[in-house]
């Protein structure tokens, strides 16, 4: 079964704030396509999260607003399904450590 966009995104909000971060929904007037999430991690860590089923595809204006974002040097992770959305929260936990070990 394949899990809805709705319970990959409540998992990655559910998980970020558990670790002390913001998941703030990204809605932008005008400009269609931008990601669904901002991630706001302790330490100034920000990432753009595009959520997608695990049979989901990006359309083409979620493609030219992901690469204009990272354009400007900023990284956009596209995760699928909810291995992917737990691989990423693993990644968030693992530099939140990094981050605090040396300081």
């Amino acid at each position: 079964m394949v899990d809805s966009e709705k319970r990959v995104e409540a998992l990655l909000v559910s998980g970020v704030k558990q670790m002390g971060g913001l998941a703030y929904k990204f809605v932008s007037p005008g400009n269609s396509g931008v990601p669904d999430r901002i991630i706001l991690m302790p330490g100034g860590k920000i990432y753009f999260v595009e959520l997608k089923r695990e049979d989901g595809q990006l359309t083409n204006l979620q493609k030219r607003q992901i690469n204009r974002i990272q354009k400007l040097d900023c990284q956009v992770d596209v995760l699928h399904g909810m291995v992917e959305v737990s691989n990423f929260l693993l990644r968030l936990q693992a530099e939140q450590l990094e981050g605090g070990a040396g300081k």
